[in-house]
């Protein structure tokens, strides 16, 4: 038993004084005052505020990718969330083409197994023919998948066409699901990566080149046009541009249930990234979609507080420099990828509720509510209340902490926000009830993460107006 004392208790819709008494994994209590049972744990709250575990609904870990695989498995990959206030990740099954969707959700379930904070999975779809249906169906059905990833990118690799977008759209909305796009022309990107191939090879800031805004806002505007034909809805990742942005907006202001997500990356961080002394230093950015002009950033902080992005995660997808360097004489061959997991919640208070953008309830909701309510695990995830899990973040506004590659938990030799300065982190992350993450020293349990089924979305729908 755990009771967390003498807090502030922050949710999307209030902000109250309570203690929060947990047990068996669970929240029991929440009420202004609890006297310590017998035996139970205390943490001392005074001070900091207490909020929903920090949900990020896009990461990348131990994936096999172009030639290599991801610096981070599954047991470093929640060590660092955990260190940073999530606790619960949503990664990707990315089967190759033709591979069983099965399959790979076995695979994917074998390497979360050492995660030590809790994990479920977006299923993508890279290929098609009936055994692709009948598989969705019984990943729905029995293995608590409710979202489909597509990548309209990557052309000869994972890209799904047009006539593969609309034969899986149409069969989520049979069952219940959300499909999901990663929102670039792959045909436009191959085209433009060849012309750059034969005049700066080598150049990281080709991979920018080579990925336009245009080719995200074509290839959202195109997704959300087949979504809105078949009356699906529709979550858009890692949105990056003021063009995919404008048609999400569009969408939602005549009636679409499309939904946004974007990254602290793209929010803080600007296309001079690039402009590095160094080819490593400019290739440790190399991410898709690219850092862009800093008019897009202004755009992305506006569909923040307006609303027209519900949630902000991370894309944590994680290369060494060695890695990296596997690119080194073309640009098409670097693994694409930053992280962000650890950071994710300190970077966006820092420059969201820090500045005034945010208010610590519309923090909570994008870092954790609208998530689960997106993905159908609320009220079990994302908010404080008896009954719902006992994920837990002590947050002290006043902590002050820089980020860096010296210190963090993430297994990766970069950081994205190298040299920040914050305001505000985790004191203490709790997981399942259990102390996780505590004043700086990550407390960790090979293994202790539980896979989340979450079930398909009509039951749920009309309760989220977004």
């Amino acid at each position: 038993m755990l009771l967390i004392r003498e807090g502030t208790v922050v949710t999307h819709e209030r902000i109250f004084p309570a203690d929060v008494l947990c047990e068996d994994g669970r929240i029991i209590a929440v009420e202004r005052t609890i006297a310590p049972p017998a035996g139970a744990d205390v943490l001392d709250a005074s001070l900091c505020l207490v909020l929903p575990g920090g949900i990020d609904p896009h990461t990348h870990m131990e994936m096999p990718f172009m030639g290599t695989v991801t610096s981070e498995d599954f047991f470093t990959g929640t060590r660092a969330a955990l260190a940073g206030g999530t606790t619960t990740i949503m990664d990707f099954v990315i089967p190759v083409p033709g591979q069983s969707l099965l399959q790979a959700h076995d695979q994917w379930l074998e390497r979360a197994a050492k995660s030590c904070c809790d994990y479920t999975f977006h299923v993508a779809v890279t290929w098609w023919d009936e055994s692709v249906r009948h598989e969705m169906t019984a990943l729905v059905q029995h293995k608590g998948i409710n979202s489909f990833k597509h990548f309209m990118a990557y052309k000869g690799s994972l890209m799904a066409d047009d006539p593969i977008l609309l034969k899986s759209f149409e069969h989520s909305l049979s069952l219940g699901a959300l499909p999901t796009v990663h929102a670039e022309n792959g045909e436009l990107v191959a085209a433009l990566q060849k012309k750059l191939l034969a005049r700066a090879p080598d150049d990281p800031m080709s991979h920018a080149a080579s990925r336009p805004a245009v080719v995200e806002g074509e290839a959202a505007g195109r997704a959300i046009a087949i979504a809105t034909l078949l009356g699906v809805p529709l979550y858009v990742v890692h949105v990056s541009c003021k063009e995919a942005l404008g048609a999400i907006a569009s969408a939602q202001q005549q009636g679409g249930r499309i939904f946004g997500e974007c990254l602290p990356q793209h929010l803080l961080l600007d296309d001079s990234v690039y402009d590095q002394k160094t080819w490593d230093g400019a290739a440790a950015f190399v991410m898709s979609p690219p850092f862009r002009p800093r008019d897009h950033q202004q755009a992305l902080w506006g569909g923040v507080t307006g609303g027209t992005l519900a949630t902000v995660a991370t894309d944590h997808c994680c290369f060494l420099a060695e890695q990296k360097r596997m690119g080194c004489a073309d640009f098409t061959r670097i693994p694409n990828g930053t992280p962000g997991v650890e950071d994710r919640l300190m970077a966006l208070w820092e420059s969201g509720v820090n500045t005034g953008r945010l208010s610590p309830c519309a923090f909570v909701a994008l870092t954790s509510t609208n998530a689960a309510r997106i993905f159908n695990m609320y009220p079990q995830k994302g908010t404080i209340a008896p009954g719902s899990d006992a994920d837990l973040v002590v947050w002290d506004p006043g902590l002050r902490k820089v980020l860096s590659k010296e210190h963090h938990h993430q297994q990766v030799d970069f950081n994205c926000f190298e040299g920040m300065a914050v305001r505000g982190a985790p004191r203490f992350t709790v997981a399942g009830g259990v102390v996780r993450f505590a004043e700086g020293i990550p407390l960790v349990q090979r293994g202790s993460g539980h896979c989340i089924h979450r079930p398909p979305w009509p039951a749920w729908w009309p309760r989220f107006q977004g």
